[in-house]
């Protein structure tokens, strides 16, 4: 397998893998998407609301509000020491108390441990007018995607690599330039690091074919992480290779204990009649 950066930026990675599989590819994003943790508010108990908004669409609010995650201070609540009853490792505090008239915003959520902030503090929560009140206590933890999308930590997908053959000689270059998009120029020309990097092998697919031809290699794929800002995407891809890592493992461990099926026991029997 071959892995060449293409892009990377604070919550963006690019990656280019050769020599895998859809099947292997596929798997990696998944559980990318679906079981690689992040912190979330989950459990809220609300003091005082007198606020415009219920309070079922305010804990509704306050759990999509991405949190910057410490995946070694804390553990998923179900696989922690207290066996899920709670502990400052497995969950972390977090209170909010307000009085208008002000916008209440993330940066205005106040957490036991100072490592944890939301992601982007300017998100409004809600409106207070003169008088009203919010005030609540509740508690943040890990998750996972496959429980609910909450705790999912980014936009992940791959395509198989265009394979782009560019022609800006074409007779035809002048008349259809103005269709492609800026991003895929360089110095003038039309330039396949910056099709491929800014991903628009879509866009200037089927525009003019004397000028780009855009063909895929079943055997190469490039890879985009886009994260939430919980985690890194360097962080995202690391911690889904431990947990597929696991996967492997536990499966492996699992075919050694397992006992011959009914099939197998038949067709351990089953004799294949001799050719005359």
């Amino acid at each position: 397998m071959e892995i060449k950066k293409l892009n990377q930026n604070e919550n963006e990675l690019v990656l280019e893998i050769n020599d895998i599989t859809t099947s292997e590819i596929n798997s990696l994003r998944r559980i990318m998407i679906a079981e690689t943790p992040t912190l979330t508010i989950e459990d809220i108990e609300f003091i005082e609301n007198s606020s415009a908004l219920y309070e079922e669409i305010l804990a509704n609010r306050l759990g999509l509000i991405p949190l910057i995650t410490d995946l070694k201070s804390y553990n998923i609540k179900e696989n922690c020491k207290c066996k899920g009853k709670g502990c400052v490792i497995c969950q972390a505090t977090v209170k909010l108390d307000k009085k208008g008239p002000c916008t209440v915003y993330a940066s205005d959520l106040v957490f036991e441990d100072p490592k944890i902030k939301a992601v982007y503090p300017k998100t409004p929560i809600t409106i207070l007018t003169e008088g009203q009140k919010l005030k609540f206590l509740a508690t943040a933890e890990l998750g996972i995607g496959k429980d609910h999308m909450k705790f999912s930590p980014g936009i992940i997908y791959h395509i198989n690599k265009p394979i782009i053959k560019i022609n800006n000689n074409s007779s035809k270059f002048s008349e259809f330039k103005d269709k492609y998009p800026k991003e895929a120029f360089k110095d003038g020309k039309l330039n396949e690091e910056k099709i491929i990097n800014n991903n628009l092998q879509g866009v200037c697919e089927g525009i003019c074919d004397d000028i780009i031809k855009v063909e895929y290699d079943d055997n190469k794929f490039i890879l985009h992480i886009e994260s939430f800002g919980q985690l890194k995407p360097k962080e995202i891809l690391t911690k889904a290779l431990e947990v597929f890592n696991e996967k492997l493992d536990e499966f492996s461990k699992k075919l050694k204990d397992s006992k011959p099926n009914n099939i197998q026991k038949i067709a351990s029997k089953i004799k294949v009649p001799k050719k005359k």
